[in-house]
Protein backbone atom coordinates (compact mmCIF):
# COMPACT_ATOMS: atom_id res chain seq x y z
CA UNK A 1 0.00 0.00 0.00
CA UNK A 2 1.07 3.34 -0.79
CA UNK A 3 2.74 4.89 1.97
CA UNK A 4 0.49 7.82 1.70
CA UNK A 5 -2.22 5.54 3.36
CA UNK A 6 -2.78 6.27 7.19
CA UNK A 7 -2.91 3.33 9.68
CA UNK A 8 -4.60 3.63 13.01
CA UNK A 9 -4.85 1.10 15.26
CA UNK A 10 -7.36 1.81 18.41
CA UNK A 11 -7.51 -0.51 21.57
CA UNK A 12 -9.20 -0.49 24.71
CA UNK A 13 -12.11 -1.83 26.91
CA UNK A 14 -15.68 -2.14 26.35
CA UNK A 15 -17.58 1.16 27.42
CA UNK A 16 -14.79 3.48 26.86
CA UNK A 17 -15.96 4.68 23.44
CA UNK A 18 -13.12 3.15 21.44
CA UNK A 19 -15.41 3.00 18.40
CA UNK A 20 -16.97 6.29 18.55
CA UNK A 21 -13.76 7.54 18.41
CA UNK A 22 -12.46 6.09 15.69
CA UNK A 23 -15.79 6.90 13.80
CA UNK A 24 -15.15 10.54 14.40
CA UNK A 25 -12.05 9.79 13.18
CA UNK A 26 -13.03 8.51 10.29
CA UNK A 27 -15.49 11.53 9.47
CA UNK A 28 -12.59 13.52 10.02
CA UNK A 29 -10.84 11.74 6.64
CA UNK A 30 -14.06 11.41 4.88
CA UNK A 31 -14.75 15.69 5.27
CA UNK A 32 -10.99 16.37 3.34
CA UNK A 33 -11.88 14.28 0.38
CA UNK A 34 -10.16 10.70 1.78
CA UNK A 35 -11.10 7.18 1.44
CA UNK A 36 -12.01 5.69 4.47
CA UNK A 37 -11.63 2.08 5.45
CA UNK A 38 -12.25 0.71 9.00
CA UNK A 39 -12.75 -2.62 11.05
CA UNK A 40 -13.27 -3.53 14.78
CA UNK A 41 -13.66 -5.95 16.94
CA UNK A 42 -15.62 -6.07 19.96
CA UNK A 43 -15.63 -8.80 21.89
CA UNK A 44 -17.84 -9.19 24.53
CA UNK A 45 -17.10 -5.76 24.90
CA UNK A 46 -20.50 -4.88 27.55
CA UNK A 47 -18.83 -7.58 29.98
CA UNK A 48 -14.67 -5.38 29.65
CA UNK A 49 -14.06 -7.32 26.75
CA UNK A 50 -11.32 -6.22 24.57
CA UNK A 51 -12.07 -3.14 22.08
CA UNK A 52 -10.05 -2.31 18.92
CA UNK A 53 -10.75 -0.79 15.48
CA UNK A 54 -8.37 -0.51 12.66
CA UNK A 55 -8.90 2.69 10.70
CA UNK A 56 -7.05 3.68 7.01
CA UNK A 57 -6.96 6.36 5.29
CA UNK A 58 -5.57 7.90 1.90
CA UNK A 59 -6.33 8.50 -1.33
CA UNK A 60 -7.21 5.08 -1.62
CA UNK A 61 -7.90 2.52 0.48
CA UNK A 62 -8.19 -1.39 -0.67
CA UNK A 63 -8.50 -3.35 2.61
CA UNK A 64 -9.80 -2.32 6.11
CA UNK A 65 -7.80 -4.45 8.32
CA UNK A 66 -3.91 -2.37 9.03
CA UNK A 67 -1.14 -5.22 7.65
CA UNK A 68 0.69 -6.63 10.55
CA UNK A 69 3.49 -3.84 11.41
CA UNK A 70 2.09 -1.35 9.76
CA UNK A 71 0.27 1.11 12.01
CA UNK A 72 1.43 4.61 11.89
CA UNK A 73 -0.27 5.28 14.96
CA UNK A 74 -1.31 3.42 18.18
CA UNK A 75 -3.98 4.90 20.08
CA UNK A 76 -4.22 3.10 23.38
CA UNK A 77 -7.33 4.01 25.81
CA UNK A 78 -5.80 1.78 28.19
CA UNK A 79 -2.47 1.18 29.25
CA UNK A 80 -2.38 -2.94 29.34
CA UNK A 81 -3.94 -3.12 25.96
CA UNK A 82 -1.72 -0.51 24.67
CA UNK A 83 0.88 -3.22 25.77
CA UNK A 84 -0.58 -5.93 24.08
CA UNK A 85 -0.48 -3.79 20.60
CA UNK A 86 2.42 -2.11 19.89
CA UNK A 87 3.91 -4.89 18.02
CA UNK A 88 1.56 -3.73 15.75
CA UNK A 89 3.04 -0.29 15.33
CA UNK A 90 5.58 0.15 12.65
CA UNK A 91 9.11 1.90 13.66
CA UNK A 92 9.12 5.55 14.47
CA UNK A 93 5.71 5.54 14.69
CA UNK A 94 3.20 7.37 17.05
CA UNK A 95 1.91 5.82 20.57
CA UNK A 96 -0.60 7.79 22.36
CA UNK A 97 -1.84 6.02 25.57
CA UNK A 98 -4.33 6.64 28.31
CA UNK A 99 -2.72 6.58 31.67
CA UNK A 100 -5.40 4.15 33.38
CA UNK A 101 -5.33 1.06 34.35
CA UNK A 102 -8.32 -1.18 34.21
CA UNK A 103 -8.57 -4.64 35.34
CA UNK A 104 -10.81 -6.76 33.85
CA UNK A 105 -13.41 -9.19 35.51
CA UNK A 106 -10.42 -12.10 34.55
CA UNK A 107 -7.87 -10.77 36.16
CA UNK A 108 -9.65 -10.38 39.54
CA UNK A 109 -10.50 -13.99 39.12
CA UNK A 110 -7.53 -14.77 39.12
CA UNK A 111 -7.41 -15.98 35.65
CA UNK A 112 -4.59 -13.44 34.37
CA UNK A 113 -1.98 -11.75 35.68
CA UNK A 114 -2.10 -7.53 34.92
CA UNK A 115 1.18 -6.24 34.61
CA UNK A 116 2.25 -3.74 37.36
CA UNK A 117 3.33 -0.91 35.09
CA UNK A 118 2.32 -1.62 31.34
CA UNK A 119 3.82 2.03 30.36
CA UNK A 120 7.00 1.36 31.73
CA UNK A 121 7.28 -1.80 29.76
CA UNK A 122 6.52 -0.14 26.78
CA UNK A 123 9.08 2.58 27.17
CA UNK A 124 11.78 -0.38 28.32
CA UNK A 125 11.46 -1.16 24.61
CA UNK A 126 12.76 1.90 23.78
CA UNK A 127 9.65 3.19 22.61
CA UNK A 128 8.60 6.69 23.18
CA UNK A 129 5.52 6.69 24.35
CA UNK A 130 3.08 9.82 25.09
CA UNK A 131 0.84 9.27 27.79
CA UNK A 132 -2.08 11.63 29.45
CA UNK A 133 -4.93 10.96 32.13
CA UNK A 134 -7.93 11.13 29.94
CA UNK A 135 -10.46 10.12 32.82
CA UNK A 136 -8.97 12.89 35.28
CA UNK A 137 -9.42 15.58 31.91
CA UNK A 138 -13.05 14.05 31.60
CA UNK A 139 -13.71 14.80 35.10
CA UNK A 140 -12.79 17.76 35.03
CA UNK A 141 -15.31 18.98 32.17
CA UNK A 142 -18.02 16.87 34.32
CA UNK A 143 -18.70 13.80 31.86
CA UNK A 144 -17.09 10.56 32.03
CA UNK A 145 -18.33 9.65 28.77
CA UNK A 146 -16.19 12.36 27.11
CA UNK A 147 -12.90 10.15 26.87
CA UNK A 148 -13.03 9.41 23.53
CA UNK A 149 -13.17 12.59 22.25
CA UNK A 150 -10.26 13.81 24.84
CA UNK A 151 -8.60 10.89 23.57
CA UNK A 152 -9.30 11.79 19.66
CA UNK A 153 -8.30 15.38 20.70
CA UNK A 154 -4.88 14.13 22.07
CA UNK A 155 -4.20 12.19 18.93
CA UNK A 156 -4.73 15.54 16.45
CA UNK A 157 -1.18 16.67 15.68
CA UNK A 158 -0.27 13.78 14.95
CA UNK A 159 -2.63 13.19 12.00
CA UNK A 160 -2.04 14.37 8.59
CA UNK A 161 -5.68 16.22 8.63
CA UNK A 162 -5.49 19.82 9.97
CA UNK A 163 -6.89 19.85 14.01
CA UNK A 164 -9.39 22.84 13.31
CA UNK A 165 -10.99 20.39 10.59
CA UNK A 166 -11.07 17.16 12.98
CA UNK A 167 -12.66 19.41 15.78
CA UNK A 168 -15.41 21.57 13.54
CA UNK A 169 -16.59 17.26 12.57
CA UNK A 170 -16.41 16.63 15.98
CA UNK A 171 -18.66 19.08 17.07
CA UNK A 172 -21.20 18.82 14.02
CA UNK A 173 -21.53 15.11 14.57
CA UNK A 174 -22.81 15.99 18.06
CA UNK A 175 -24.93 18.48 17.08
CA UNK A 176 -26.73 16.83 14.53
CA UNK A 177 -27.48 14.14 17.35
CA UNK A 178 -26.48 15.45 20.81
CA UNK A 179 -26.92 19.04 20.32
CA UNK A 180 -26.66 20.03 23.89
CA UNK A 181 -22.79 17.90 24.22
CA UNK A 182 -21.52 19.80 20.91
CA UNK A 183 -20.16 22.37 22.81
CA UNK A 184 -18.92 20.22 25.79
CA UNK A 185 -17.17 18.28 23.16
CA UNK A 186 -15.46 20.70 21.74
CA UNK A 187 -14.10 21.45 24.55
CA UNK A 188 -13.18 17.80 25.39
CA UNK A 189 -11.15 17.68 22.08
CA UNK A 190 -9.21 21.12 23.02
CA UNK A 191 -8.04 19.80 26.08
CA UNK A 192 -7.34 16.50 24.94
CA UNK A 193 -5.20 17.96 22.38
CA UNK A 194 -3.65 20.43 25.19
CA UNK A 195 -2.59 17.16 26.96
CA UNK A 196 -1.36 15.24 24.00
CA UNK A 197 1.14 18.17 23.85
CA UNK A 198 2.17 18.20 26.98
CA UNK A 199 5.26 15.57 27.95
CA UNK A 200 5.53 15.89 31.63
CA UNK A 201 5.54 13.21 33.64
CA UNK A 202 2.36 11.84 35.28
CA UNK A 203 1.37 10.63 38.31
CA UNK A 204 0.24 7.56 39.59
CA UNK A 205 -1.69 6.07 37.04
CA UNK A 206 -5.69 5.85 38.02
CA UNK A 207 -6.45 1.87 38.72
CA UNK A 208 -9.90 1.17 38.07
CA UNK A 209 -11.74 -2.22 38.66
CA UNK A 210 -13.73 -3.75 35.66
Amino acid sequence: MAATVTNILLCGIGGQGVLTAAELLARGAVAVGHDVKKTEVAGMAQRGGVVTSHLRFGPEVLAPAIPAGEADILLGFEAAEALRWIGQVREGGAIVVNALHLKPPVVHQGLFDYPDDPIGLMRAKGLTVRTLDARAIAEDLGNLKLVNTIMVGAVADHLPLAPETLRTQIVETFRARKPALADLNGRAFDAGRAAGADASALGEPQVVAG
